[in-house]
């Protein structure tokens, strides 16, 4: 009798085990439509900031900025045939940015500020990462072939042979791969400019492509006197090693004052004849060799980079909202 009630209360336990885990089971509980929502919001933000994050979204925004400028510039106005400039710039430019994270992921996961991204953070795979990129300069390139000019789309893809073809080994051997960089920053204008049917060897793109080639420099090198130590652990060659950082400051410095001086030259090929625009890059132009000045200080900071690289990228976009603001409302 005593076997008995104890076979029976075992029985009970298990019994009880059983349905406990069954309605734990997320199979068998009862479905909540709110949850999986939530769930799937989640994960379209999860893969959404992985996409963003593989196209560097931010530069990708403003080469596309910068075609839209040469676009306008060249035509006089924005329409639909500008707007496909834009777009084909943009995907273009998303695809060169993901390629260029699968050629770099191994050298990406030594470094602090590029750790965090989708291939060496083992968010995505390489190869992942390469589909997405070949997607995405497909879909660019296909814009821009239909869309705009035969000389725009050889532009486009000159510019990813430029960028992941030339300065992306480049750099991995020399300090002054910058300089065949900079030139992927001329290009976007001139696509824009080519799409509007003008042709690249009018003085006008010639002055406004030097413009965007000369930002280039002060630009990478601010860039690369906030995160030196950054790019000597992944291996890269730096003009660290060669100067010190007071001297790069100089040379920042004046590569600076080069690039606020080309932008008054603008006007003189025929981007803007009014009190706006003299206006506008005049105050831009002092207003960023002041704020810079301090890259002449004998005693030199980090906080003095950072600051001067959101200066100079600050500047930029002045610049180019200004001659945009020219065209579309004061012409």
């Amino acid at each position: 009798m005593e076997l008995k009630a104890e076979s029976k209360n075992t029985l009970e336990i298990k019994t009880s085990r059983v349905a406990s885990t069954a309605l734990s089971s997320p199979e068998i509980s009862t479905w909540d439509p709110e949850i999986t929502k939530i769930e799937k919001i989640h994960k379209v933000k999860y893969w959404l900031k992985i996409l963003l994050d593989l196209s560097k979204i931010r530069i990708s925004v403003l080469v596309a900025m910068s075609t839209f400028v040469g676009y306008i510039l060249a035509a006089g106005t924005f329409d639909q045939t500008g707007l496909l400039a834009v777009l084909g710039t943009f995907f273009l430019s998303c695809g060169s940015a993901g390629l260029n994270q699968v050629q770099e992921w191994r050298l990406d996961k030594k470094m602090q500020r590029t750790c965090a991204r989708p291939i060496p953070a083992e968010h995505l795979s390489p190869r992942a990462g390469l589909l997405i990129s070949a997607l995405h300069i497909a879909v660019g390139g296909l814009i821009l072939g239909f869309g705009s000019t035969g000389m725009a789309l050889m532009l486009g893809l000159a510019n990813i042979l430029c960028y992941n073809g030339i300065y992306t080994p480049l750099k991995q051997k020399t300090a002054f791969a910058v300089f065949p960089g900079a030139l992927i920053g001329a290009i976007p204008p001139a696509i824009g400019w080519a799409t509007a049917g003008r042709t690249l060897v009018e003085p006008q793109i010639l002055i406004l492509a030097l413009f965007f080639f000369i930002w280039q420099i002060p630009h990478f090198w601010l860039l690369l006197l906030n995160l030196s130590r950054d790019y000597e652990r992944a291996g890269f060659p730096t003009l660290a090693s060669l100067f010190s950082d007071k001297q790069l400051a100089r040379l920042t410095y004046v590569w600076t004052i080069a690039t606020a001086l080309i932008s008054l030259m603008l006007p003189l090929y025929g981007f803007g004849n009014s009190l706006f625009i003299y206006s506008c890059l005049i105050f831009t132009t002092f207003w960023l060799i002041w704020v810079n000045r301090k890259l002449l200080q004998i005693a030199i900071s980090s906080t003095i980079f950072k600051t001067a690289f959101m200066n100079i990228n600050i500047y930029m976009l002045l610049v180019m909202v200004s001659l945009s603001l020219q065209i579309l409302v004061l012409q």
